[in-house]
């Protein structure tokens, strides 16, 4: 008989906070259960419920050793656990069938992991730039003797490598772009010393680390975020204006890549931020360092009257060549959730044959801001509640709305499902809590004004390092639905309507502690 599957959830904490549950035996009950679930805590958020039982903990199979040996797993697992786990019926009914659990076909999963409520894609490296302060860098390495790999240790709080993003545990895999996991120790300490002033490292995290290697995959840059570095690449998009975009695009044979030239002023090429001296990496997310000049000049052309451009200044460039990263790491990490403008019909220009002096390249301005907008919505509180949920991912700032109900409160005020709550009541709240958001509804009464955008439009703006207020709104473009005056039928319909409210969840209840009951915080 088939065994059950496990769901696989990772929960991450943030220092001095708890993952949100009791974990406990009972008398009476087989296995290692789940309890009393705080509200909003990472396990309530990563969807563990009340009565589940732990199966594995960071895939060592539990369900045989001891409670105080379990608990001892998860408080040495430090800020971040992955357990295996399965409902309170899963789990009785495979005691009932007589099922091994500990059977590798029970350690099969169910669905994708979760992560603190969302889907876990695969985890990444990080590339993590450190430039030495008087104190230094703030870290030492270790190795374990007859163990491979170079490790931090000695983080100092606050100092150089933990603002970089640097954690106690990450293995270093490369330093400047050179591989050293087959270094010694006195090697990786050699080269972090001529490195100078400062240094590029790649590491992985011991969940990383594990996910890799259990899937043989040899690692590199490619997998790695670039959310830590310093500077990053900028991504211009442009429209043709009637002179075209207004720059000129460089050839030198002294200098490998592409370059922008002069720029006209008030061109769309400057008003979309492009920089003389840019090097462009990739059009329309395509790298363009193996073309040549004419090439990058036709592939412009035929995009018609909108482009965009992935560039990078000389010490963006300088930066990621130290940790031989491709600025295309950070296109893919952020263009995802960027809506791709749409491209007409390519325009039959004709090609100018080669001349030595630079050729001024038609222009595409960046997707003007009037597309994206936020949303000021009214809600008025009806006898079914506002008619959304407040989700969020524990220990990463932001809240978002789910579950609209069709015909509710919100969905009349235009609030949709992944919109991204920026302002309550005119306070800004992209650095709340989601305890403090869910309050500062609560505090609201009947009446609730929410400034939301929708993730392409939050992140649009975000890129570009616009604020997102009301301001945003007081363009010729046509404003976002708001929440319109509540009408009589609406009122008969409220009546009939179960309750809903925001995203505040009574936690589940703990058994009564009986003679036989032992449970432990985590």
């Amino acid at each position: 008989m088939a065994g059950p599957k496990p769901r696989v959830i990772s929960l991450t904490k943030r220092e001095g906070q708890s993952f949100g549950f009791f974990l406990r035996i009972e008398q009476g009950e087989e296995g290692h259960l789940i309890r009393a679930l705080e509200m909003g805590g990472p396990a309530e958020l990563a969807g563990i419920k009340d009565g589940d039982r732990i199966i594995r903990v960071n895939g060592t199979f539990v369900d045989n050793l001891e409670h105080n040996q379990v608990a001892d797993l998860v408080r040495k697992s430090g800020m971040t656990v992955t357990f295996h786990v399965l409902g309170e019926e899963a789990y009785n009914q495979a005691k009932i069938n007589g099922i091994n659990l500990a059977d590798p076909q029970s350690h099969l999963i169910q669905g994708q992991p979760t992560m603190n409520g969302v889907s876990a894609p695969a985890p990444k490296l990080k590339l993590c730039f450190l430039q030495k302060s008087s104190a230094g860098f703030g870290f030492s390495l270790k190795s374990n003797k007859g163990e491979q790999g170079i490790f931090m240790m000695d983080i100092i709080a606050g100092g150089i490598a933990d603002k970089a993003g640097v954690k106690v545990g990450d293995r270093v895999v490369e330093i400047n772009g050179e591989n050293v996991e087959d270094a010694t120790h006195d090697q990786a300490v050699e080269k972090v010393k001529t490195s100078g002033n400062s240094i590029m490292f790649l590491l992985a995290d011991e969940d990383t680390d594990k996910y890799y290697k259990n899937k043989r995959i040899k690692l590199g840059p490619g997998l790695a975020t670039v959310k830590h570095l310093p500077q990053k690449p900028r991504i211009v998009e442009m429209t043709k204006g009637p002179s075209g975009y207004g720059y000129f695009l460089k050839a030198d044979p002294t200098m490998p890549g592409h370059y922008v030239g002069e720029i006209d002023r008030g061109s769309p090429a400057e008003r979309a931020g492009l920089k003389e001296k840019d090097r462009v990496v990739a059009v329309e997310g395509k790298e363009v360092d193996d073309c040549t000049h004419e090439e990058l000049v036709d592939k412009i052309r035929q995009l018609g009257n909108r482009c965009c451009l992935l560039v990078v200044d000389a010490e963006t460039d300088k930066l990621y060549k130290m940790g031989a990263a491709s600025p295309l790491l950070y296109w893919e990490e952020i263009r995802g959730s960027l809506p791709k403008p749409s491209q007409p019909e390519p325009e039959p220009i004709p090609v100018p044959a080669p001349v030595p002096a630079p050729i001024p390249v038609p222009a595409v301005p960046a997707a003007v801001e009037e597309y994206y907008k936020p949303k000021l919505c009214r809600l008025e509180k009806t006898a079914a509640g506002y008619g959304f949920h407040l989700n969020g991912i524990q220990g990463v700032y932001g809240q978002y709305i789910k579950e609209v109900v069709k015909g509710g409160a919100a969905d009349r005020a235009g609030l949709e499902d992944d919109d991204i709550v920026v302002e309550v009541n005119s306070v800004n709240v992209e650095k709340s809590t989601h305890d403090e958001v869910v309050q500062m509804i609560r505090n609201s009464g009947d009446t609730l004004v929410l400034l939301v955008a929708e993730k392409a439009a939050y992140d649009y703006f975000k890129v570009r390092g616009v604020a997102i207020t009301p301001q945003l709104l007081a363009t010729e473009q046509t404003p976002e639905p708001c929440a319109p005056a509540i009408a009589q039928e609406e009122q008969t319909q409220r009546s009939a309507t179960p309750p809903v409210q925001p995203r505040v969840r009574t936690p589940s209840v703990s058994s009564t502690s009986s003679a036989g009951s032992e449970d432990v915080r985590l």
